[in-house]
């Protein structure tokens, strides 16, 4: 590991070199691209330096201990050196979580898209909760949502909804949230208390860039029509809507949230790529695992990941087998004990090298 680490180090002072390379500094390209590459090494290599540091004062601190006749000088020397083990071996741990295979796309923003399952009006009234849910916890991260499309199908009830989730790292957090959310509560509508189960579907993708996937319009066939509010009725008297159906996979993206064409383009544009993205994704990761645990274990969609239970106030994560018996708080956007035990067993799953491919 001190290897690599090593190669890091040396990477990174080669990227602060080229940076001030007044050839590279005409080249926005470029220099965007060793940028972004040298902030993604700083931290290590700033905790690699803290290391070297820590290593050379406790080599001090052995030395001392085994030439000095003083026994009080001794006891110091030997206190320093055992708080020093200590240190080393936690930075030690530190850095080989840093040095972990990145997913490339945890920078990202996110696209997520919430859509009504089985269970009638109850599981689009669900929809709408996971809805509120998640823009509570943009809201505590300072992210911004913004919807994309909205599909209401009168009252409360939600058959589905796509929006945008923007800031520091929403991917990363976010992607954790893809899969099937199940509810066990008795509906509104229900005369004689029983309890109903239904679900809701949740798929997280990450924005990327045209860059990042190659899109050719002309396998894109574009439709435009006028946009639909609740119960069908036309919102405006203009083609703003947009539809675009990527021909040799079949995605279809449907936008009409802009009251613009254009911007209605813009945005399906957007998801679309993102889609293509992750069918892509999904190619190299299926292609290099057999079979995977849990959500993180085989990423199948298919599966239930959390139940929501209203009788019993609990939330529980079938992935991690953890529960929350505080449904109310969670279902006001505090996700954070899910998604930092979720994240924690990632970490720990490359750590054992059963998890993901090493571009993940």
């Amino acid at each position: 590991m001190l290897d690599k680490l090593t190669g890091v180090e040396a990477r990174y002072e080669e990227l602060e070199r080229l940076l001030l390379d007044p050839d590279i500094m005409q080249h926005q390209d470029k220099l965007r691209e060793y940028s972004k590459e040298r902030s993604d090494l700083e931290d290590i290599v700033v905790s690699f330096r803290e290391y070297r540091k820590m290593a050379a004062d406790l080599a001090g601190a052995k030395e001392l201990l085994e030439s000095s006749d003083d026994a009080e000088m001794s006891e110091m020397a030997q206190l320093e050196v055992q708080s020093l083990n200590e240190q080393i071996a936690q930075h030690l741990e530190k850095l080989t979580l840093m040095l972990l295979p990145k997913d490339p796309r945890d920078g990202k923003d996110a696209i997520i898209e919430i859509r009504a399952g089985a269970g009638g009006d109850e599981a689009g009234i669900f929809a709408g909760d996971l809805l509120r849910m998640y823009t509570r916890y943009a809201e505590a991260r300072r992210w911004k949502v913004e919807v994309i499309d909205m599909n209401e199908a009168g009252g409360n009830v939600l058959k589905s909804v796509q929006f945008m989730m923007k800031g520091a790292n929403v991917f990363s957090r976010m992607k954790y949230e893809s899969g099937v959310h199940r509810v066990q509560r008795v509906p509104v509508t229900e005369s004689q208390g029983r309890i109903h189960t239904s679900t809701a579907t949740v798929a997280v993708l990450a924005e990327m860039d045209e860059v990042d996937v190659h899109l050719d319009m002309n396998d894109v066939r574009v439709d435009v029509f006028r946009s639909k509010g609740a119960g069908g009725q036309s919102v405006n008297t203009t083609d703003s809507a947009v539809r675009m159906t990527h021909l040799p996979t079949g995605i279809v993206v449907e936008v009409q949230d802009e009251r613009k064409q254009l911007q209605n383009r813009i945005r399906a544009k957007q998801i679309l790529v993102a889609r293509l993205y992750e069918i892509e994704y999904e190619k190299q990761r299926s292609a290099q695992e057999a079979e995977r645990r849990g959500q993180i274990g085989s990423g199948d969609r298919s599966e239930k990941i959390r139940t929501y239970n209203y009788p019993q106030s609990r939330v529980t994560d079938h992935r991690i087998n953890h529960s929350n018996y505080n449904l109310p708080t969670v279902m006001d956007g505090d996700l954070d004990d899910f998604i930092d035990r979720l994240a924690t067993q990632a970490q720990a799953e490359l750590l054992a090298g059963e998890t993901l491919p090493d571009n993940a």
